[in-house]
């Protein structure tokens, strides 16, 4: 798990540098502006409740734009380090740069005052000593009823002390420090958010890709397996000189792999298609069995047209030659049903015969090539996972029935 999560990370650090460093810049400048907007928003608000509220939203113009580039900063210094780092890395770097942002913002507040227009918003108060102060901007005016009003102007923040200047400037900047480290918190999130699910989007690419893989090798090994087995019967038709069959089976032979090959491994085919590629195989076999071969096929219309993986009767058809025609020299009855139920088509093989005839017992691998019954089930287990079902054994009178049940999809649904 954690070799995938480097390779991950990697192929991360390949494509920003592909894409260039700052390859996220709209997804930063939305969030900044969105947030700045939010602020020029609640700034608004206070301002209206006021009496003088134009004189205090120019006042938070420089604030506002100060802002957004300081904020911009922060953006470039995280993206400074690189794709590939882990998240407590950046976060560190984010904090780091949301403090140099907030202390940045205070100092720049601080040196702005002296060009800050003075409000005209009045404030009236009633102490408790009987006094009635009134603030103005920068004075405050103390209204006495036996004295003359004693008005008083509070200095600048420049003209205080070094360390009165320092406390009031760290204490802005305190409170510049959430704002600033809240959208570094929003920002690192939503990158983290689209990283992950990238990295999901590329695992359920890569294991459709997988899947996709194994039902094309699984697909793939079905002709190699049929023609070993055809070429056999072609060379015993020559051998025990029937030449007329043996031309008759390579015609049927070219047909069906013309056929079969032409078909999209990926692709399904209708019930009816399949059935027909089987009458194709089946009209071979006959041609090597003609008195031993018997088929009954039993497709209802009403199935016909249902939809299932191409080819994925061909083993189990083989292997009813293989191990029921092939193993007696009695007559055998190969019959091929289809019927749905609640939603879902099941298709029965079987192959019945002599009751003295000898069914091959029921095997977790067949013999041979060991493609065959678990061919087929892995196929279908890939295609459809648990939706499908493959079931297979001998039969008390003699015989082999395998039983396939899977979703019922149709050709012009």
């Amino acid at each position: 798990m954690n070799m995938l999560s480097d390779t991950e990370a990697q192929l991360d650090a390949r494509t920003v540098a592909r894409a260039g460093r700052f390859a996220d810049w709209p997804l930063a400048l939305k969030s900044i502006l969105g947030f700045w907007a939010v602020y020029a928003l609640t700034v608004l608000a206070r301002a209206l409740l006021g009496s003088d509220p134009l004189t205090i939203l120019q006042n938070k113009v420089l604030t506002l734009v100060v802002g957004i580039l300081l904020t911009g900063l922060t953006y470039i210094l995280i993206k400074l380090v690189p794709a590939s780092a882990p998240l407590r890395r950046k976060s560190l770097v984010a904090g780091g740069a949301s403090v140099l942002a907030a202390c940045l913002m205070a100092s720049m507040l601080v040196l702005a005052e002296n060009h800050m227009r003075e409000s005209k918003e009045e404030f009236r108060y009633q102490a408790r000593e009987g006094f009635v102060v009134i603030q103005k901007g920068e004075q405050i005016r103390i209204e006495r009823s036996a004295a003359e009003p004693l008005v008083l102007t509070m200095p600048k923040v420049r003209e205080l002390r070094q360390w009165e200047q320092f406390r009031i400037a760290a204490d802005a900047a305190v409170v510049w420090l959430f704002f600033f480290g809240a959208w570094s918190a929003f920002y690192l999130a939503a990158v983290s958010q689209a990283q992950t699910l990238a990295l999901q989007r590329r695992a359920a690419a890569a294991e459709s890709a997988a899947q996709e893989a194994q039902v094309r090798a699984l697909r793939y090994q079905v002709n190699p397996h049929f023609l070993f087995n055809t070429l056999n019967s072609l060379s015993s038709l020559v051998m025990s000189g029937r030449p007329e069959e043996a031309e008759s089976m390579i015609l049927k032979l070219s047909t069906f792999f013309r056929t079969s090959l032409s078909l999209d491994p990926q692709a399904d085919v209708t019930l009816a298609e399949e059935i027909e590629l089987q009458r194709l195989y089946l009209d071979i076999e006959k041609t090597r069995f003609p008195r031993r071969l018997k088929v009954e096929i039993d497709v209802p219309k009403g199935v016909a047209n249902a939809r299932l993986p191409a080819l994925i009767l061909q083993p189990i058809v083989e292997n009813a030659i293989k191990y029921g025609v092939s193993a007696t020299r009695e007559k055998i009855t190969l019959r091929i049903a289809a019927r749905e139920q609640a939603g879902r088509l099941e298709i029965e093989v079987t192959n019945t015969g002599h009751p003295d005839s000898k069914p091959p017992r029921q095997r977790s691998q067949p013999d041979g090539t060991k493609v065959g019954l678990v061919n087929v089930c892995q196929r279908l287990d890939a295609r459809f996972g648990r939706a499908a079902s493959c079931s297979f054994g001998a039969i008390a009178d003699g015989g082999f029935r395998v039983v396939i049940t899977l979703p019922v999809t149709r050709a012009d649904g």
